[in-house]
């Protein structure tokens, strides 16, 4: 590719890191229905083309495209897809900005940030739940659609140049194809879920609306935040509650409400806690922390602790999922080629859901051995649950690890 000296210091190597790691994101396509293998099929004249729009300042994103997600509560949760061209413009800018501003962010946030994890959070939150009598689960009521513009481009202008600046007020101002094709144009609030560069403009937002304001305000009580999924520790009760109408006030001023339902001050009990709370579990990154009975590591006696383990909402995605798979209508393939398609969603659960209280996780994935005794029972026409199941524990014998849940 051909390049000249432009105005704007983007070079063609920064599109091409962006586009390999759009790629390696994956995703749908956006309201032009461009897939990343259309997009590869032309990749030298589609690079060329975002890089010399980005550098000349001539780049304006397409519409995003809206897609709704069933949630687990009956709820719908949108998503905003833009384009594979736009998704990898957003990328060239988020490397950018993220490496100047990445290292000042609270040890605290954890969500969508190079080298922390979902199970570094959960970590910290055992932690902490131990330490702290008292948590509360904030939940901040639509916030991604609910930003303030004026005060997020008000913190990106601390930290990002002019060019920088253009492109996202653009991408914040792109109009959103709703599912029934209508167009809505924004207003002045919210930056799309499922846009690339919108998780780290929230972790830029709530750095200074909320991780900042409790360093300086509330540095006695710990917390951990994956994007807009906040825990908060407390000592008591009466500081929770007057924590908790602190932070109201605090997100209020900064253009955001606090859910009146889904938030909750929680009593962390365990055999150490005499009292009673009617709140005694919330749940966190997909796991549900509550008391349970576990066995200690200094006398091998049985108490009841705090501990996360997998949700009830996580433990009905999978069985839906594996409902959906209809393995007992697949008799035509072998029990090899299931393990085939099964292995990488089995994988992905174990080594998340693994993580704490997995005797959970192995209740919900015997339920996989049931769908797979169906599976037996009808290949084979045997005229019995039992001699279904029986084989199947012959073929686990010979072969342990070709389930990855039977390792």
């Amino acid at each position: 590719m051909k390049e000249t000296t432009r105005s704007i210091p983007i070079d063609q190597l920064m599109v091409r890191a962006a586009w390999k790691q759009v790629r390696q994101n994956g995703g749908g396509a956006g309201i032009d229905e461009e897939s990343l293998k259309d997009f590869a099929q032309d990749l030298e004249n589609n690079l060329y083309k975002i890089w010399n729009r980005l550098s000349s300042g001539s780049y304006f994103p397409l519409s995003v495209r809206e897609v709704g997600i069933p949630k687990a509560d009956g709820g719908v949760r949108y998503l905003g897809i833009p384009t594979v061209s736009d998704r990898v413009a957003q990328m060239v800018i988020k490397a950018s900005l993220e490496e100047r501003v990445d290292s000042m962010f609270s040890e605290n946030s954890f969500g969508y940030r190079p080298g922390k994890s979902a199970h570094m959070a959960l970590v910290k939150a055992v932690e902490n739940c131990r330490k702290f009598d008292w948590v509360i689960d904030l939940d901040i009521k639509g916030f991604f659609d609910n930003i303030p513009h004026t005060l997020l481009l008000k913190a990106l202008e601390r930290h990002t140049n002019k060019w920088e600046m253009m492109y996202i007020q653009r991408w914040l101002e792109a109009p959103i194809q709703k599912e029934d094709g209508t167009m809505e144009l924004k207003s002045g609030t919210g930056t799309p879920q499922g846009g690339v560069i919108s998780p780290l403009l929230a972790n830029l937002f709530l750095h200074y609306a909320f991780d900042e304001w409790m360093r300086l305000t509330h540095c006695q009580s710990p917390f951990e935040r994956y994007a807009d999924d906040i825990i908060i520790h407390c000592a008591s009760y009466e500081q929770a509650e007057d924590k908790l109408d602190q932070i109201k006030e605090r997100l209020l001023a900064c253009g955001l409400e606090v859910h009146p339902e889904k938030t909750k001050i929680v009593y962390c009990k365990d055999y150490r806690r005499k009292g009673s709370h009617d709140k005694i579990q919330f749940k966190f990154l997909g796991f549900d922390f509550m008391p349970r009975s576990g066995k200690s590591m200094k006398d091998g006696k049985m108490y009841l602790m705090f501990k996360p383990a997998i949700s009830k909402g996580s433990r009905e995605r999978i069985l839906l999922e594996m409902r959906k798979t209809n393995l007992q209508r697949k008799s035509v393939d072998s029990i090899e080629e299931i393990a085939g398609k099964l292995n990488p969603k089995l994988r992905g659960w174990l080594n998340y859901y693994g993580k704490f209280g997995k005797y959970v996780l192995d209740r919900v994935l015997r339920k996989v051995d049931n769908r797979l005794g169906s599976y037996i029972m009808n290949k084979y026409k045997l005229s019995s649950v039992k001699k279904s199941f029986e084989m199947l524990h012959n073929i686990q014998k010979v072969n342990p690890n070709l389930f990855a849940h039977w390792k």
